[in-house]
């Protein structure tokens, strides 16, 4: 299987994971969404709903794949996005953690793109 190929199948397993997960399960009115776009290879997962009167829409993972890397852009999770896709099959360099600024990347132990 192809790099690209098998990053792609890697991270929609991871969020799809996740989203079963079911995060907003506090609230019945507030649903798990996740976004696969393959072709310009954007992967989200967010809530969406409403909380009374509150709309919500909180996205809080975001990831893409750049020039053959995997770029966590967004977080706001308490795991640990990167060490999971390491025991997935990623190779740390191929793993950007673009939620840093690229001064500190150098000092993550992933790639610095």
């Amino acid at each position: 299987m192809e790099k690209l190929d098998k990053y792609r199948l890697i991270v929609r397993q991871l969020l799809t994971s996740l989203a079963a997960i079911g995060y907003c399960e506090s609230n019945a009115n507030v649903k798990c969404q996740f976004i696969c776009d393959t072709e310009n290879d954007h992967y989200q997962l967010l809530d969406i709903g409403w909380e009374e009167y509150n709309r919500i829409y909180n996205c809080f993972i975001h990831i893409d794949i750049k020039d053959g890397k995997i770029w966590i852009q967004e977080n706001m999770t308490e795991n640990d996005l990167a060490h999971e896709l390491v025991e997935m099959g990623v190779n740390k360099e191929d793993i950007i953690l673009g939620l840093h600024p690229p001064y500190k990347r150098p000092y993550t132990g992933y790639g610095v793109a």
